[in-house]
Order: C-alpha cells, then structure tokens, then sequence
C-alpha cells in the first residue's frame, strides 16, 4: 500500500508496525502524540522522562505538561483550522533543556481528522549552537587582537627599516614568529602553548642544525594564547639578534632559556629567562647598537605591557641577559 511518500505491505499485521514505528521513535529521541478534533488523546509514545503519565488519570496537556506549557500547547494548537496547518513551539521547562513541538493537523480519512504532535529533545543541539556562537566570538575576538598586533609590528618595523628590503626581510621574519606561535596555539583548542614547544619552533628555523647549543630547562608552563603569542616574539627577537651580532655559533657558545615559577608580591608568577654568551669585543659594540632598534622596543616595552609584567634587559659580564616576569593568573 502506498500513501504519498510511504509505502508498506498490506499483509503486513498492524502490531508489527506499530511497534516498529515506536521502536523508531525511541531511536531517534522523538515522541508522537495524536488527538482527536475534541482534544482528546488517542495515542501517546515515547515521552521523555520529565513527563510521565500519571496512572489511572485522562492524559490532557495540562495534565502531562504541567498548567504553563500545557496553555502555551492549547493557545498553539486552536489556531490550527485546516488539515495541514502546522505549528512549532519551542519550551524550556528547566535544568537546561529545550524541547520543540511540532503540532499539524491531518486527515486520516475524508471524515476523520487529528491533530498530531511530534516532540523532539533539542537540548544537545541548542547547546551546540551556543557553543558555536561562544566560539566563533572568540575567534573574532582573537583574530582581531592578531590583525592589531599585525598592524603593529608593520608600523614599527617600517618605522625602523631604512629600505624596502630591510622592513620585508624583518617583517617576514616577525611574521613566521607570530604565526609558528599561532600554530600552537591553534593546535591546543584555543588553550595556549607549552613553553618547550614554543621554544622549539621559534629556533628550529635559525639554529636547526645547531639545536644543542640552545639549553631549555625548568618547567613546561603551558602560556595563555596571548602570552604565548608575545613571548614567541620575544624569543625570535632574542634568536635574531643572537645569530645576527652573537658568535655563539662559531664558539659553539650555549644558550641558556629558562622558565620557572616563583612567589611574587600579589601572587604566582612566571620567569622567563634567556641567557646568551658573548666574545669580550662584542660586548660594547651591542650596547651601541641596542638603542634605537624595534627588536628592543619588542623586548623591553611590547611583550611586557601586552603580559602585563616587568623585564630586565642587560649586556653585562659578558653576556646578553634578558628576563620577563608576568602573573601566572592571568597567564597560566
């Protein structure tokens, strides 16, 4: 037998089907009611376990639904007038829940009418969609936070550049630090970067054959993104200046980087510390050249204010020293 788009075999025995249609409905997390013109329940199935049908009482939609949702549901269901006519209602009856009905009416013969409600749990979905919502804030939120710190380094290294090739060589260079720290970021569902592997992407590109002059120790502090993102740039500052004025290379010199938690005067901090050897000659002429350049404006003025921490930057007995403390709280 067909009807419209259903097709099933007129042999087959009522029960059957009626327990395969009720089998569905559990599957699938859906509940059918079916009325008649008067309003009087003919068939209830699957009803979610909020509503259960009180013994020996006649179902109403008060009766099931409680007096609020049940009026909501008759409001909903008196403006139904023709067979086909349908509407949906959507309730939150409590402890975060979203149920959705739907209401139409049918013609099950030319004489016979009902009206037929499906109920759906749109609970999980509703939560997905807030979720999303929450989600793609965030990521507006933090792609514009990125474009600005962009529009920064682009001002400042222009700033700072005497040639076109100069700024694109530095630009570039700043850009990979972003992004390689961005990559982490990204890669841990939006939670940060553990320092070691922040370390690591940032020297791979400079020092790749030469990893074991770069010494990492203390604690594997998993940065928030937006510390990871400024002290990624900190750290490729510190690896280009090395690898631009610095002979460790060539002395076979050790880099020491450090990361370490330690009580500060309102609370847990975090120390970020990069300790880098120098020759006797190169000392003086480092200190020459330090002012006046956007690495070191990166280093003792961007990276502390966007952390909101303090830095120490010094060339001193015989080594670069450079040390950040910023507030685990707000970091961690």
């Amino acid at each position: 037998m067909t009807h419209r788009l259903t097709w099933f075999e007129p042999r087959r025995a009522d029960g059957q089907l009626r327990e395969f249609f009720i089998a569905a409905l559990l599957d699938i997390g859906a509940s059918l009611t079916l009325q008649d013109a008067d309003g009087h329940y003919i068939c209830i199935t699957s009803l979610p376990p909020r509503w259960p049908l009180a013994a020996g009482q006649e179902p109403s939609d008060d009766s099931i639904f409680g007096p609020e949702i049940g009026a909501r549901l008759k409001d909903l269901k008196a403006g139904l007038e023709q067979p086909g006519d349908g509407a949906n209602l959507e309730v939150e009856p409590g402890d975060d829940t979203v149920f959705e009905f739907r209401c139409r009416l049918i013609r099950m013969s030319p004489d016979y009418v009902c009206l037929m409600t499906v109920l759906v749990d749109r609970t999980e979905e509703r939560r997905r969609e807030r979720l999303l919502r929450a989600l793609l804030r965030e990521v507006s939120h933090r792609s514009k936070n990125l474009l600005a710190i962009i529009q920064s380094i682009a001002f400042q290294t222009a700033r700072y550049s005497g040639t076109l090739d100069q700024f694109l060589a530095k630009f570039r260079g700043r850009l990979h630090a972003l992004s390689t720290s961005q990559d982490l970021v990204t890669d841990s569902s939006w939670r940060g970067a553990y320092f070691h592997d922040l370390v690591r992407q940032q020297m791979e590109k400079y020092v790749p054959e030469t990893a074991n002059l770069v010494h990492v120790t203390g604690e594997n502090v998993l940065l928030s993104p937006n510390a990871a993102l400024h002290i990624g740039l900190a750290l490729h500052e510190l690896v280009v200046n090395a690898i631009s004025h610095g002979d460790f290379v060539s002395r076979r010199a050790i880099i020491e980087i450090g990361c370490s938690r330690l009580e500060g005067p309102d609370g847990e901090e975090i120390r970020v510390t990069w300790t880098e050897p120098l020759s006797p000659g190169l000392t003086t002429d480092l200190a020459n050249t330090k002012a006046g350049r956007f690495g070191s404006t990166v280093l003792e003025r961007v990276v502390p204010a966007s952390v909101n921490g303090r830095v120490l930057h010094r060339l001193e007995g015989g080594s670069v020293y450079y040390e950040l403390i910023f507030p685990a709280e707000l970091h961690d």
